[in-house]
């Protein structure tokens, strides 16, 4: 009985866990780019009373084992690389992936990082940056005096802007893409960034359209591929399986309870 009390403890842990992966994805339901994850789970070591082919007889073996479990435990939280739906913003520094691939863009320490949120601003110097002032890489600078809504980024990834007395546009930078081996494997770091780990492999870049890259999408946005609907699923699930666990936990404490009031 005390066996099932910490296999319980375990379930209900373990379902925390999954609770708190779907707040998670609800919390970020709106962010840009934004993947969902799923919590994934491992039974734990078992307790072998009896191995299988033990002999049984002078003629016979033990055909099945007897194994005792002890729980659950969270094994990994995949993050699930779906495209998510685009949205047309009209902004003229927003820039959505359709497909595989990411922006790579320079952090303040110089390592670079990597997102599939396509909210970009111009700085001052004209500059395509994040909305936290990180440099898209490679860099992309307009020329002073462009017309801003002129500027025109095409699905191959190249960026056009007119110049004033200028009737024909010109183009003033190239936007690549990268994609990885394993892109489950990278460090999500927040801010919608993500870092290579030993895991994703190294970055392969591209450009937009060619050789397995996503196209660029101007003026659109990327939005979470969370599902409401399965989250709240997947919640009653967690939530049911939580209250299994903990009932589990109040049946083998009541079975503790008679067997000491056996003797009074």
């Amino acid at each position: 009985m005390v066996r099932s009390l910490w296999t319980g403890a375990s379930g209900m842990i373990g379902q925390q866990a999954a609770m708190d992966t779907i707040s998670n994805n609800l919390a970020n339901v709106n962010t840009s780019g934004f993947k969902r994850m799923r919590a994934e789970f491992q039974d734990l070591l078992y307790q072998t009373v009896r191995i299988a082919g033990t002999p049984a007889t002078q003629d016979t073996v033990v055909p099945v084992a007897t194994q005792m479990g002890h729980g659950v435990k969270l094994d990994a939280t995949q993050r699930q690389f779906t495209q998510g739906a685009l949205q047309n913003t009209e902004n003229t520094s927003d820039v959505a992936i359709e497909g595989d691939g990411f922006f790579r863009v320079q952090t303040y320490d110089g390592s670079f990082a990597y997102t599939r949120d396509g909210a970009f601003k111009i700085d001052s110097n004209g500059q395509l940056v994040t909305a936290d002032g990180y440099k898209v890489n490679p860099e992309l600078i307009l020329p002073q005096g462009f017309i801003p809504s002129t500027l025109s980024i095409s699905q191959d990834g190249r960026v056009d802007v007119k110049l004033p007395g200028q009737n024909a546009p010109v183009q003033v930078g190239q936007i690549e893409l990268y994609r990885f081996p394993n892109p489950e494997g990278l460090t999500a770091v927040g801010d919608n960034l993500f870092k290579t780990s030993n895991a994703s492999g190294n970055a392969i870049a591209g450009q937009p359209g060619f050789n397995g890259m996503g196209k660029t999408i101007h003026k659109f946005l990327e939005m979470s591929n969370v599902s409401v609907v399965r989250e709240m699923v997947d919640m009653i699930v967690a939530q049911r399986a939580y209250e299994f666990n903990s009932k589990a936990i109040q049946t083998s404490d009541n079975m503790l309870g008679t067997a000491t009031s056996l003797k009074r």
